[in-house]
């Protein structure tokens, strides 16, 4: 089912015409992988964590109110319109060229911002393994850097030789997450049968108190947690049959990824108690506490945070992917200069646009780490990455609701009041996002810092958009 327009007809086929140049290598099964590893973070079940009991109403609520209208509105935009380039194509046939760039523009700045914390959450996860005595790594902003230098340059190296080798570092990654996540949701019933634990409820549904803090969690849990159906469309143009194949891995993967994240952090919320919980690394701290007993407690706990760190790896290796296909296909549109479409003779890879996120991605990871500490560098970058995600999912949503006429009428009505469930929560995460979940220096400062951050990498775009417009118009004439 393709837009029926002749103009757009048209700009498909020239999309789809660049995208015969790129290799296929992504199947059903690499889809499914990808989507559990790109979805399932471990640092969201200690975010959810602070809410106590509570913790799976708010899932639930989460799961109802975002997660299913993101995997109907992914669906249904992409049996229409299965493109290389993804939410961008998507937005900009659905409304014009500079919302398409925008999107494109924050989906770009959101994996900028999560691949550069790859360092600090890489070395979080070897402290863990070797244990207490490492602790000085994650605050030691050098050693960090290494780790963020070496990270980056051996998945660029990897994304540069194609999908067809980093697939397997996607899909090794989904099957470590749920491994990892196998061992923390077995664990506590383990410790019950042990005597460890004196009771364990995972599922107990306790009414929340509603709060500006346990609403601020709530949509971190929705736009944080449950978010990146969409993000493996961006790869359409790679894959083997993408009009099924991307809709087909949300519905396998949809379930298994709800059931990880309420049973994991049911998990923490028993060894941890909700107090003093990690952020950055909550799934090897509870798995610390809870084989603390065991008398080969170091082998399965260093295993475990391996397994949790390699499925980082596999992350910032996907968002890698992404990030560099956006500018690509920005450049098709002649909206940036061509040489981000240069493509590398044998693998087929973005050369030079993968090249140049990896050098961005590093700046990044550098500037987060000036003047703060590991936990609250974390919640910064990550914020604002919460900012860039929620501007791409207000114009997503938005598309069946309020875009091109020839796309919203297509869309049936349980798609549209589903579209509309996640525009509203994802207005809710931006505001949302100014308010820190830990103790920091200042409140205020900490807010201005995601407001200025969100504001001035807008700004970038738009004026990256001017520029691109008129190179464009010259393209044309």
């Amino acid at each position: 089912m393709y837009v029926v327009t002749t103009e757009l007809n048209r700009e498909e086929q020239n999309v789809e015409g660049h995208s015969a140049a790129l290799k296929k290598p992504l199947g059903l099964r690499d889809l499914v992988l990808t989507q559990i590893v790109f979805v399932v973070g471990t640092s969201w079940v200690g975010a959810g964590a602070k809410l106590g009991q509570s913790h799976v109403v708010f899932w639930l609520l989460a799961i109802l109110l975002f997660y299913v209208p993101q995997a109907a509105v992914v669906i249904y935009l992409n049996r229409l319109m299965p493109l290389e380039g993804g939410l961008y194509q998507w937005a900009k046939f659905g409304f014009n060229d500079f919302v398409g760039f925008m999107v494109a523009w924050n989906l770009w700045m959101l994996g900028i911002t999560v691949m550069a914390l790859v360092g600090l959450v890489v070395t979080t996860n070897i402290s863990y393994a070797i244990g207490p005595h490492a602790a000085w790594m994650q605050e030691n902003k050098w050693f960090v850097s290494l780790i963020s230098c070496v990270l980056v340059a051996g998945l660029a190296a990897v994304s540069i030789r194609g999908l067809s080798l980093g697939k397997w570092i996607h899909n090794a990654g989904g099957m470590f997450m749920i491994i990892t996540y196998g061992a923390l949701v077995v664990l506590p019933f383990i410790s019950l049968a042990r005597g460890e634990l004196k009771e364990y409820h995972p599922l107990k549904l306790v009414v929340p108190a509603l709060s500006i803090f346990s609403l601020n969690i709530f949509t971190k849990m929705a736009v944080g947690a449950l978010s990146g159906f969409e993000y493996v469309a961006i790869l359409a143009g790679e894959c083997r049959s993408p009009a099924r194949n991307i809709g087909r891995s949300v519905v396998f993967a949809a379930p298994i990824i709800a059931l990880m994240f309420i049973l994991g952090t049911s998990s923490v919320l028993a060894f941890t108690g909700g107090d003093h919980i990690d952020l950055i690394g909550p799934v090897p701290q509870t798995l610390s506490i809870g084989f603390r007993s065991w008398p080969v407690v170091g082998l399965i706990v260093s295993v475990a945070i391996a397994l949790s760190a390699s499925r980082s790896i596999a992350l910032t290796s996907i968002f890698l992917a992404g990030s560099s296909r956006l500018p690509m296909v920005a450049g098709w549109d002649h909206l940036l200069p061509a040489w981000f479409t240069r493509l590398h003779k044998r693998h087929r890879t973005p050369v030079n646009s993968i090249l140049f996120v990896s050098v961005i991605t590093l700046a990044f990871a550098l500037a987060s780490l000036i003047g703060a500490g590991a936990q609250e560098a974390f919640q910064v970058v990550d914020n604002a990455a919460s900012v860039f995600y929620g501007i791409a999912y207000v114009i997503f949503f938005a598309i069946p609701l309020v875009g091109a006429k020839t796309i919203r009428q297509q869309a049936p009505c349980w798609v549209r009041v589903t579209a509309a469930c996640g525009l509203i929560v994802s207005l809710l995460a931006i505001v949302f996002t100014i308010f820190p979940i830990i103790g920091v220096q200042s409140v205020l400062i900490f807010g201005a810092k995601i407001i200025i951050v969100s504001i001035v990498a807008n700004a970038v775009g738009v004026a990256i958009f001017v520029l691109g417009g008129k190179e464009r118009a010259a393209a044309i004439n």
